[in-house]
């Protein structure tokens, strides 16, 4: 066992000096999002080269049904090989024992990346950028928020009780003293963290009740998406710590501004190290410009990967911290792809419509894909827009059902993150969507009971 342990991070190692590893955590994230796997003695983890775990597992929708997305040979849930990236190595730290998470990725019989794996779509997007030179380079932000324990899917989410007494208070964006009403459950995010090896920029209170935001520091994509991932994980432990509960849903409360996961991008040269979104006088280049085109162009096609469920399109509201467009301005958080203040050097460019919902993965991995077919295509943005941009005409779509139906049309999308994933992921999320049309809503009953 000692030899790969000697491998693994300094986090993991330094989580694990003087103790006796219990278990391994053997996991990979399914097309939601969630860690599936399988936990393993230590012992037998460092016996084992890989594991199986059955294809149908990209199959299952978010309720636990299942897309008819087999293919040809029918819904045999053929094995897939998981292999460990031991570079992913970290702690669970709310464990009762030593416990070690590691990621995995997976590959059919012939050693084959299986194309509908969302840590693979990413790599395979990444490697586009690599053969022309670059390094992709993303900063995500989250958004979410903590709520009072929610048992009754009927009753609607309300925020969690702060250490004062009194309810998670909405409209305090940026306040300290209202980032202090959860000290206990940041704090023990800041210590799994630690112990994870991860890094938090910076949290801040966002302007809804029991709304905050996590920023990590920009770097690898597949590595942040990693990241993003574990962060799920870990803030759900801290809250079910302090009786309460963290929330992803892109829009929990009705009357408060939705979760988002904001991406920032930027390019680096592999030959020189200098930002691609910046020339040799600091001044902005072509590629900046194709890339911001690529985004307008290319992300309405892409919306159903970075809105992935019904309650994503709530978010999407008019003068709600929110983007209804694909306008683009510098400094404008109106504006659904922002360019923030920065020097030459850290030129980026911000896309602001992924919600905190998305497969981290998959949200990353549909936003490179877009401004890599603008960098290939050339193309010009439209004009920078300047002023309020909730003033502007809408166009992002408003229902998922309208999403994938742009979506199934992308063909030149599908080509870069391999048509099979967007077939399988077609089908599941339109089995979600069919599910959730079976639902009568609280609504219907009120206003149409008595009154049509």
């Amino acid at each position: 066992m000692t030899d790969w342990i000697n491998s693994i991070p300094e986090a993991a190692q330094a989580y694990l000096a003087e103790r006796r590893l219990d278990e391994v955590e053997c996991i990979i994230s399914d097309l939601p999002g969630i860690a599936r796997g399988k936990a393993v003695p230590a012992g037998k983890f460092d016996k084992q080269e890989y594991f199986h775990l059955p294809d149908s597992i990209f199959y299952q929708t978010i309720t636990g049904d299942w897309g008819e997305a087999a293919g040809d040979e029918g819904f045999i849930e053929r094995d897939m090989i998981l292999r460990p990236d031991m570079s992913t190595a970290t702690a669970a730290p709310w464990t009762g024992d030593w416990t070690l998470q590691v990621i995995h990725d997976a590959y059919d019989r012939k050693g084959r990346p299986i194309p509908y794996a969302p840590r693979n779509v990413l790599k395979r997007i990444v490697d586009l950028y690599r053969a022309q030179g670059w390094e992709p380079v993303v900063a995500p932000e989250m958004e979410f928020y903590l709520v009072a324990r929610n048992l009754d899917p009927a009753k609607q989410i309300e925020p969690m009780m702060g250490r004062s007494g009194r309810p998670a208070a909405a409209r305090q964006a940026y306040s300290m003293s209202a980032v202090d009403e959860f000290g206990p459950v940041i704090d023990d995010i800041y210590d799994f963290a630690e112990a994870m090896g991860l890094e938090i920029d910076g949290i801040t209170q966002e302007g809804g009740a029991g709304q905050l935001e996590i920023n990590l520091r920009h770097g690898n994509p597949v590595k942040l998406a990693d990241e993003v991932f574990y962060f799920k994980r870990l803030i759900r432990e801290a809250a079910l710590r302090h009786n309460c509960f963290a929330t992803f849903m892109a829009k929990p409360i009705a009357d408060e501004p939705g979760s988002a996961m904001h991406i920032h991008h930027s390019i680096i040269d592999m030959e020189d190290g200098t930002n691609l979104f910046s020339g040799p006088q600091g001044g902005e280049t072509d590629a900046f410009f194709h890339f911001i085109a690529g985004l307008q162009n290319h992300l309405p096609s892409a919306i159903a990967m970075l809105a992935p469920y019904v309650n994503s399109y709530r978010r999407y509201v008019r003068d709600h911290a929110a983007p209804i467009n694909l306008e683009w301005g510098r400094d404008n958080r109106t504006t659904g792809i922002r360019v923030p203040l920065s020097g030459p050097a850290s030129r980026r460019v911000e896309n602001r419509l992924a919600g905190m919902d998305c497969n981290p993965y998959l949200g990353i991995a549909a936003s490179l894909a877009c401004g890599y077919l603008g960098l290939m295509e050339e193309k010009r943005p439209e004009k920078q827009f300047k002023g309020d941009a909730y003033d502007g005409e809408e166009d992002v779509p408003r229902v998922l059902g309208q999403a994938l139906d742009i979506f199934d049309d992308a063909k030149q999308l599908h080509e870069l993150i391999h048509p099979d994933f967007a077939r399988v992921y077609s089908i599941v999320k339109r089995t979600e969507y069919e599910e959730f049309l079976q639902v009568i809503s609280p609504w219907e009953r009120e206003h149409l009971l008595l009154n049509v």
